[in-house]
Order: structure tokens, then sequence, then C-alpha cells
């Protein structure tokens, strides 16, 4: 079992920046990727951006280059830094972990 807690959402305009975190109840970057997911309103969740146990990142296309994932094993917690942010980022943000969520935390960019 593992707890995931997202926070960090908010409203900001266009090209402003946030920083999500996500708390693990425990160790969960040992031997898993995790990923951050978002799903924008009416439309289906999406994969954001992941890190795997080795480090290795990938991006969903729409985010390469603005978007960075990031982990601190020491504080089971991982980032997503979000710059330049754009109104079609507005959704709610997931992080994830093999079958375990956490509860989401909404984006929101004005233009």
């Amino acid at each position: 079992q593992v707890q995931l807690v997202e926070s960090g959402g908010g409203v900001v305009q266009a090209g402003e920046s946030l920083k999500l975190s996500c708390a693990a109840s425990r160790n969960i970057f040992g031997h898993n990727a995790v990923g951050w997911y978002r799903q924008p309103p009416g439309k289906q969740r999406e994969l954001v951006a992941r890190i795997t146990s080795a480090g290795t990142t990938n991006y969903a296309n729409s985010v390469q280059g603005r978007f960075t994932i990031s982990r601190d094993n020491a504080k089971n917690t991982m980032y997503l830094q979000m710059n330049s942010l754009k109104p079609e980022d507005t959704a709610v943000y997931y992080c994830n972990y093999l079958a375990w969520w956490g509860q989401g935390t909404l984006v929101t960019v004005s233009s």
C-alpha cells in the first residue's frame, strides 16, 4: 500500500510557472517508474511525464522543454516543475505509482 498526496496547484496566468509536489507514504522510487498525468476538462487522462528508477525521464510532446519531472528519494517526494504555462495546460494533475493514484491537484491557466 502507498498513499500519494499532491500539492502545489493553483490559478496562474499564461507564461507563469508552478511546481507540483507528490509526497509518498513510503519510498517508491527504487524499482518502478513514477509519473505525472493530467486530465483536462471533458477529456481523458493523459501522461505528462515519467521518471524511471534509473532516472530516465520521458515527456509528452506538448510539455517537452517546458516541464521537468524530478524526485527527492530522501523525502519520498517527486515534483513537476511547470514553466511557460499555457491555457491548454489547465487540468487536474495526478501522480501515479503502479496502481496507486493521488487525489489530484487542479491547475488553471488563464489567458
